[in-house]
């Protein structure tokens, strides 16, 4: 940071929103804006007082939260199923015949069923609730990679992914002589799916992809992958995070075998995640965790196990964080992910204009065009100004809430020739004006650090 600035201190200060929409109220204003094709209020307008995070002022200025890819913001009703789980029918589950046990148990495998219906599995228990997507990867690569690679077996990868879909193979490699096989980016800053399919082979055994890119915002055609991977007798396991928050993802019809998404990227409580894994994949894995639960039969010198999702949730599980991913999944689903996706991506089309009118500046990822769309982020540098100056005078001077550094992904930081970048990420709850104000808040943040030069 530049010596000499003077750092204000965060200050915080909830302003009261000017509406106040209930689930109900949601529905019926959504239904009356549905019939007018014009109208200047947009999905962003709609659902943010559902947000009572949203309406407040961080250091002065109104909070303008562009950090979404990092968590995602956690509306009304979520939190109402929450208190409503810890205040009404707070019980451990599966354990008990009273009424709490098996109320709360009934509202934990109801939540599994929404997940397994939002992401159209076949059934629920292809559905293994984790802590996050990380512990998803974890629970494959240790349950499916260590029983199934040998030496000499390859893994492929893209230099894009996040360092939790590294990190367990990298491990996993070490233990089994796997050997990892990295895909780097075209001439476009997308992964190279061309590359792809030249070093598929026999060996392959797993591809490690993400679907949307959380540095590029560059979306993979997951499908073709699956089908050109699925030609050699290897598995796909996709890291979903970055887009069954943003779109409609259909397991089935992508014919995926492991897919991984996290709560907080999708309006749910943080600390659970989800796995999907085919059936007849899940139970041919031994368990990832042993202890209660998880197990048929115990004793003294063997246990037989119980069979998915059961055998891979060992202990108490996040329950009132599943019965809140439920309800966020009810939200998202209300509104609809097609709807959601559209708004996003006339979002993410302003968002790239307009942050390519801020003097030397430089966008990572593929320019939108016609037959190339752009997941609703961008991670951007400008020239001689460090990404996290950047983002600390942003929220200390206008509020703006943005995020810098290599996002998990220092690989592809490397690739692109810097240690970091700062990044703007958006979910349908913003608006064309929450953009504006960055941009301004942005310009403003450029002049200020280039007035030392």
């Amino acid at each position: 940071m530049m010596e000499g600035m003077v750092v204000k201190l965060p200050t915080f200060h909830f302003v009261k929103p000017a509406t106040s929409t209930s689930r109900r109220g949601f529905r019926r204003i959504y239904a009356s804006l549905s019939a007018v094709k014009e109208s200047s209020v947009s999905l962003g307008h709609i659902t943010r007082p559902d947000f009572p995070i949203l309406h407040q002022e961080v250091n002065g200025s109104k909070l303008v939260y562009l950090d979404n890819a990092a968590t995602s913001q956690k509306p009304t009703v979520v939190l109402k199923a929450l208190q409503k789980y810890y205040e009404a029918y707070n019980s451990n589950v599966h354990r008990g015949i009273h009424y709490l046990s098996a109320k709360a148990t009934d509202e934990y495998e109801l939540a599994r069923k929404k997940v397994a219906a939002f992401i159209n599995a076949s059934d629920s228990s292809e559905i293994v609730f984790t802590r996050n997507a990380t512990e998803a990867i974890n629970l494959v690569a240790y349950a499916w990679g260590l029983s199934n690679l040998k030496p000499g077996d390859e893994i492929i990868l893209t230099i894009a992914e996040h360092h939790s879909a590294i990190v367990p193979w990298q491990l996993v490699a070490q233990k089994t002589g796997a050997i990892l096989k990295f895909v780097s980016l075209n001439e476009d800053e997308v992964p190279d799916t061309g590359k792809f399919r030249e070093i598929l082979s026999r060996k392959t055994k797993l591809v490690v992809a993400h679907h949307v890119s959380n540095v590029l915002a560059s979306v993979l055609p997951i499908e073709d992958i699956i089908v050109w991977a699925h030609e050699f007798g290897a598995k796909v396991l996709i890291d979903a995070c970055q887009s069954v928050p943003h779109m409609v993802v259909d397991v089935r019809s992508l014919d995926a075998d492991f897919l991984v998404a996290s709560s907080h990227k999708m309006c749910g409580p943080t600390g659970i995640g989800f796995l999907f894994g085919k059936s007849s994949l899940l139970s041919a894995m031994p368990p990832f965790l042993g202890g209660g639960e998880m197990i048929s039969d115990v004793f003294l010198d063997h246990s037989t196990y119980a069979e998915p999702p059961s055998r891979f949730e060992a202990g108490t599980p996040a329950i009132g964080e599943a019965i809140g991913l439920g309800a966020a999944i009810d939200y998202l689903s209300e509104i609809g992910m097609q709807k959601i996706h559209d708004y996003e991506m006339a979002l993410s089309e302003y968002l790239y204009d307009k942050l390519s009118t801020v003097p030397n500046i430089r966008i990572y990822g593929p320019k939108p065009s016609k037959n190339t769309h752009r997941a609703a982020l961008c991670s951007f540098n400008v020239e001689n100004i460090h990404p996290t100056d950047i983002a600390t005078f942003l929220d200390q001077q206008h509020g703006v809430a943005i995020r810098s550094g290599h996002h998990c992904a220092q690989p592809l930081h490397r690739y692109l020739g810097v240690s970091a970048s700062a990044r703007a990420s958006l979910h349908f709850y913003n608006t064309k004006e929450d953009v504006d104000d960055f941009i301004q808040a942005l310009n403003d943040t450029v002049s200020f650090f280039n007035s030392f030069k």
